[in-house]
């Protein structure tokens, strides 16, 4: 089985290939053209192959009403229509779920079995999420937007992956025996923290589940998880799964709901030990001063980003385009780490941009149930319009627009593909996250000179670098003040890959053996030792 990384760079080399085969004109005649068209964006939406099974809150073990009744609809990005009515969690629905998390830690089987038998339902709740492959992509595109072929051949799979990776580390936790001065046994004891409150993000609903759920169960914690209210359907599902193959009742909660009541409830909650926290700085700054407030909880923040993708003199400029278009409009450009601070030489700039412009009237936008979508719809009408502000503001500050700039279609939260040269850093476009399919490509002389360019933002979570040049790569990782650095490719994500900001993109690493540090508690054990035969 190839692994998801590997799935990324043949999507990516596959939707190349089919694009340029072409001479440029796209899926001409099925429908498609450069961006997509109005025309086709008009067209009744294809029905997904999936029911919405599940919309309560599950607590303890069982699907419940929210207690005050109230719902909220989930809306379909494609057409802003509602899918489902959701049920909407308040504080008191929190104090149910952590109740059944604490119980279920406290006097519940989770934490008391062996770390095999917890390795065993973290595989058997794997196999079912990959017999489940097709449902689940099914509703992570309908809830959020993002082309199926993305969600059923790379999600999925690599939601799969997370979990069995994850189900081997639970029985290779363990502590240490330390050397002390004197007469002593001393023993380091790694003890799951309790229980977990998490928060996920909709821009990629699902792996987050796995990168927040998984560390928190295989070193035996319960959970209680509250799902970003744009895309809270396939959560229910997937969890509905892991009871199926045997977790215990109340290890894993899940609550539907917004942010200033439920998220705020969890994150400000006196029983729950630790918080997880995926989403935007600003908010990230809100639950680190709630989990402060309150029982001074230990917090894991992964936040924005602003990542610079630094094409070199030596580059080849049209493997460089290509890398840079996904580096940035992967995922409808709703992603932490996108590449949107596009750095070029000045020497192959000029190149660089006319072939980024042609690249982007190549993408293929439509609806993310078609075979060939490379970008769907935004998530909803707030990151809709947040996303044009920034590029009327980047055509205001002077900025070139060299293509797109505009909505596709009369309905849903189409946005065209749009690329911007001659930007400046000052302009706000080049410092804030648009969190869209918006490229600002910047110009720049030597590497001390992007160096101090690249640096100089409040964010630090990921950047790229293209070069044939193996001291230019060596300078550039070690001088970049950032998480990750992905030389000659990006978003090769992998679980044993650890994922985390500097600065201002958060505090803590996910996946890999870093992110288990975030879920367990280290107990010294000292013994005395009564006429030791060694020391």
């Amino acid at each position: 089985m190839a692994s998801s990384s590997t799935r990324i760079s043949r999507l990516l080399s596959r939707s190349s290939a089919s694009l340029f085969s072409r001479g440029g004109k796209g899926y001409l005649g099925t429908g498609f053209s450069r961006y997509s068209t109005a025309t086709a964006l008009e067209e009744e939406p294809i029905k997904p192959a999936v029911q919405v099974e599940h919309t309560q809150l599950l607590i303890g073990g069982k699907f419940v009403d929210a207690l005050s009744g109230k719902t909220f609809p989930t809306l379909d990005p494609r057409t802003g229509e509602v899918i489902a009515h959701v049920a909407e969690g308040h504080s008191e629905d929190v104090d149910r779920a952590v109740a059944a998390a604490r119980k279920a830690f406290d006097q519940g089987p989770w934490p008391k079995m062996t770390a095999y038998e917890r390795q065993r339902i973290l595989l058997r709740a794997a196999d079912l999420l990959e017999k489940h492959n097709d449902e689940l992509a099914a509703l992570e595109t309908w809830d959020n937007g993002k082309p199926y072929e993305q969600s059923a051949q790379i999600e999925i799979p690599m939601l799969v992956r997370l979990f069995r990776y994850y189900a081997g580390w639970a029985d290779k936790i363990h502590g240490m025996t330390v050397p002390a001065d004197g007469q002593y046994h001393v023993q380091t004891l790694h003890e799951p923290i309790g229980v977990a409150g998490q928060i996920i993000p909709w821009n990629f609903p699902l792996l987050m589940f796995a990168w927040k759920v998984g560390p928190a169960l295989a070193c035996g914690n319960t959970i209680v998880l509250k799902t970003a209210e744009q895309t809270p359907l396939s959560a229910l599902y997937a969890a509905k799964l892991f009871h199926e193959a045997g977790l215990p009742e109340g290890v894993l909660n899940v609550v539907s709901g917004f942010g200033p009541t439920a998220g705020a409830a969890l994150a400000s909650h006196m029983d729950v030990d630790k918080l997880a926290f995926t989403g935007s700085t600003d908010t990230g700054k809100v639950v680190l001063e709630l989990a402060a407030r309150s029982n001074l909880k230990p917090v894991t923040l992964e936040l924005g980003g602003k990542s610079p993708f630094i094409v070199c003199e030596d580059a080849d400029v049209d493997q460089a385009v290509e890398l840079a278009h996904f580096a940035l409009f992967f995922n409808q450009g709703q992603c932490c780490c996108a590449g949107s601070r596009t750095y070029v030489h000045e020497h192959v700039y000029d190149e660089f941009v006319e072939k980024a412009k042609a690249r982007a009237l190549k993408r293929i936008v439509g609806d993310p149930f078609k075979s060939g979508i490379e970008q769907g719809p935004q998530i909803d009408s707030e990151q809709f319009e947040k996303i044009l502000k920034y590029i009327r503001s980047g055509v205001q500050s002077g900025a070139t627009l060299e293509t797109g700039g505009d909505r596709l279609g009369s309905k849903g939260f189409y946005v065209q593909p749009t690329v911007f040269s001659n930007v400046e850093d000052g302009m706000l476009i080049a410092k804030e996250e648009i969190f869209g399919p918006v490229q600002s490509i910047l110009k720049f002389k030597d590497l001390d000179e992007v160096i101090e360019r690249a640096n100089n933002t409040r964010y630090g979570l990921a950047a790229g670098v293209f070069t044939k040049n193996i001291d230019t790569a060596n300078t550039l990782t070690r001088a970049l003040r950032v998480g990750t650095v992905w030389v000659n490719c990006f978003d090769t994500f992998d679980a044993a890959i650890p994922f985390g900001g500097y600065k201002m993109s958060g505090q803590g690493r996910e996946k890999g053996e870093y992110s288990l540090k975030n879920y367990l508690q280290v107990k010294a054990v000292v013994t005395p030792l009564k006429n030791p035969a060694w020391l």
